[in-house]
């Protein structure tokens, strides 16, 4: 007894030998929390703004939880589709979104999406540097009745999220390492300059007159566009075809998503007022709209109705209706539902035609959902509905708004797909994109993580 007590004292209690590829991650972790004790942001004060209200502060930090949800709810979405031995990865490469994009935001993300503009396409980067002003500061423009720390926090979930969205299109097959630093270029460099475009003041599609209320652009559409252009670069898997490991995931990501989407799409009106309401009220109708139509779709071609067609349905329904959710009818949120939802489904089978290898038809859901939702909002939108309306859609007469919602949609997916290519470039020549055939073979779980479901 006492001679295994011995050797127990004898061995270490912690090793201190680090692996090269450790040294990295854990340089960066000292360098942040340096720059938190160099930067600590301390208000003088924190004072009251006369505008600021209880009823829609409460609301937002409530949206703000609504919209974090979504999240681990594509992680179950996306994970349910994967094969079994993908099932563990592709779940955290949502879920560490969070976390990393969390630490990018506060540092810098929102400086660059919001921060004093710079000729209308970017942040500085110093205006809320690590938070500077950002616990005393007056309220945002266009959110004059929340506080300032509650929007940056808002803004920060669509922020998380627009990066796990893209995973879907190269499931199975990317280096974890890789996979961080590419989010993170992403994030700089596509996100934040298209939430800076589209959402600031100063922005330069803002000022021309484009209308994403809550992110069918900025996060859909940017996803949806960089999953094609990820798609192009990492080419087809070994195994493209496989079983979805859990549809049950699936029927619960779905579950989540939709009940996150209301303060992804309802948070967006920044109050509990009307615009929140009719928000909630077209996102409703147009995620069960498009889930109906992409059932009857499969239908009307001899298909049995599926719970994962179901599934999907919804989802392109959720995409499509964000960028119109504040600015059209309840019935018109139908129509939108209805018509994107069997545009994707027509090209989620024009994919499976091709040599793409969209592991899990981002593009033809995210993307084209984003853009059916950005090009109807230039046909439906009303300004007897949202007052930011200055010019109404085609369905009544005037085209002006849907020509400017046209250009912008096609310059956004030229800037996000050569971006992204360039990014996953840069990203391949700092640490190589793809497993091997061999550690595809055995699985990202086993390989990349040293775990199994």
């Amino acid at each position: 007894m006492f001679k295994k007590l011995e050797a127990t004292f004898q061995r270490p209690l912690i090793s201190l030998k680090f692996s090269k590829t450790g040294a990295l991650p854990f340089i960066i972790l000292f360098v942040l929390v340096w720059l938190c004790l160099k930067f600590p942001s301390l208000p003088a004060a924190i004072p009251s703004f006369p505008s600021i209200s209880a009823a829609d502060t409460a609301w937002m930090l409530t949206a703000t939880a609504l919209v974090l949800i979504m999240t681990p709810g594509l992680a179950f979405f996306y994970g349910g589709m994967v094969s079994r031995k993908n099932v563990l990865s592709t779940m955290l490469q949502s879920f560490i979104c969070m976390v990393v994009i969390t630490v990018l935001w506060v540092t810098v993300g929102f400086s660059l999406a919001f921060g004093d503009s710079i000729g209308g396409i970017i942040g500085n980067p110093s205006s809320f540097f690590m938070m500077k002003g950002v616990m005393e500061g007056a309220p945002w423009k266009l959110a004059p009745t929340v506080p300032l720390i509650v929007f940056v926090f808002f803004q920060l979930k669509f922020a998380i999220v627009t990066p796990a969205l893209i995973t879907g299109a190269f499931a199975e097959r990317i280096r974890f390492t890789s996979y961080l630093v590419f989010i993170c270029l992403f994030s700089l460099f596509i996100y934040s300059p298209l939430a800076h475009a589209t959402w600031h003041p100063e922005g330069i599609l803002f000022k021309w007159g484009v209308l994403d209320f809550a992110g069918g652009t900025v996060v859909h559409m940017s996803a949806g566009v960089a999953a094609l252009a990820s798609a192009l670069y990492m080419r087809m898997r070994n195994e493209p075809s496989h079983n979805p490991a859990r549809i049950t995931y699936v029927l619960l990501g779905t579950g989540l998503l939709w009940f996150g989407w209301f303060g992804f799409n309802a948070g967006s009106a920044f109050g509990a007022n009307s615009l929140a309401s009719i928000a909630l009220g077209t996102t409703t109708t147009a995620s069960a709209a498009a889930a109906l139509a992409w059932v009857a779709f499969d239908a009307m071609r001899g298909k049995k109705p599926s719970a994962m067609g179901t599934c999907i349905g919804a989802v392109v329904g959720l995409v499509a209706i964000t960028p119109a959710a504040g600015f059209v009818t309840i019935p018109h949120s139908i129509v939108i539902g209805v018509f994107s939802s069997i545009v994707s489904n027509l090209m989620v089978e024009l994919r499976t035609r091709t040599s793409l290898d969209d592991t899990l038809d981002v593009f033809p859901c995210h993307g084209v959902g984003g853009i059916m939702g950005m090009l109807l909002t230039g046909v439906f939108a009303h300004k007897n509905i949202n007052s930011a309306v200055t010019t109404n859609g085609l369905f009544y007469g005037e085209s002006k708004l849907f020509i400017v919602q046209l250009l912008s949609m096609l310059g956004v997916f030229a800037f996000v797909l050569i971006g992204t290519m360039i990014l996953l470039k840069i990203t391949d020549a700092i640490t190589p994109l793809r497993v091997s055939k061999r550690e595809e073979s055995l699985g990202l779980d086993r390989t990349q993580h040293g775990e199994r479901l």
